[in-house]
C-alpha cells in the first residue's frame, strides 16, 4: 500500500487528509505543492483539472477534493489499522455525519475562509488604500457609508483587531463610525444590544 498526498501542509484541505490518514493509523508520503506546481499543464492534466490540491494516489487509484479523497480512505480503510470510527455503519448514524458535513461545507467552511481570507491575505489592502486620508475618496461618501454597518457588527462581535491593528484603518473607522448621524442610528434602534 503506497498512499501519497500532493498538497502543502499549510492547507487546511491537506490537513484534513492528514489527520484522516493518522487517525486511521496509515502510513502517507506528503509531496508539497505550491501554488505555482498545480497551475502547470502537467498538474492539470494528470492532477486536478482545476489546478487545486490536495490530489491523493493510493496504489495507482487517483481522487481528489478533499471531503471526497476523506470518504475513500474512511471506505477502504476504516477499521484496518486503528479502532477510529469516523463513518459510522449505522445508517442513521452515518445520515447525521453526512448532514454535518454538509452543513460544515455550506455554512461553516465557506464564511470562514472569506473571514481568513481577510485576516491573512488581504490584511493590508486597505492600510494601503487609506494611506494619507482619512475617508476612501479623500472626503466622507457613500464608498464610506457602506462600510459603517456591517464594520460595526464586526467589531461588536468580537473581530476589533481587523481595524485596531492597522493605523489607517482604525483612524477611518473612528472617522466614519463615531460620525454623529451613525451615533444617533445606534441609539434609536438599539444596536448594541443586536450582536
Amino acid at each position: 500500500m503506497t498512499i501519497t498526498v500532493f498538497g502543502t501542509p499549510a492547507s487546511p484541505f491537506t490537513l484534513i487528509l492528514i489527520y484522516v490518514l493518522k487517525e486511521l493509523g496509515l502510513s502517507f508520503e506528503n509531496v508539497p505543492t505550491t501554488h505555482e506546481d498545480i497551475k502547470t499543464p502537467e498538474y492539470l492534466a494528470t492532477k486536478h483539472p482545476f489546478g487545486i490540491s490536495p490530489v491523493l494516489t493510493d496504489d495507482g487509484f487517483q481522487v481528489y477534493e478533499s471531503r471526497a479523497i476523506a470518504r475513500y480512505l474512511i471506505n477502504k480503510y476504516q477499521g484496518t489499522k486503528s479502532s477510529t470510527v469516523l463513518i459510522p455503519s449505522d445508517v442513521h448514524k452515518a445520515a447525521l455525519v453526512e448532514q454535518f458535513i454538509s452543513v460544515e461545507t455550506s455554512y461553516y467552511t465557506h464564511p470562514l475562509i472569506k473571514m481568513l481570507s481577510q485576516l491573512i491575505l488581504a490584511k493590508n489592502i486597505y492600510e494601503k488604500l487609506l494611506e494619507g486620508k482619512d475617508y476612501l475618496a479623500g472626503e466622507f461618501s457613500l464608498a464610506d457609508l457602506l462600510h459603517i454597518p456591517l464594520t460595526f457588527y464586526a467589531i461588536k462581535a468580537g473581530e476589533g483587531d481587523l481595524w485596531n491593528k492597522r493605523p489607517n484603518v482604525l483612524r477611518w473607522w473612528k472617522n466614519i463610525g463615531e460620525r454623529e448621524c451613525w451615533k444617533n442610528i445606534v441609539t434609536e434602534y438599539k444596536l448594541d444590544d443586536v450582536v
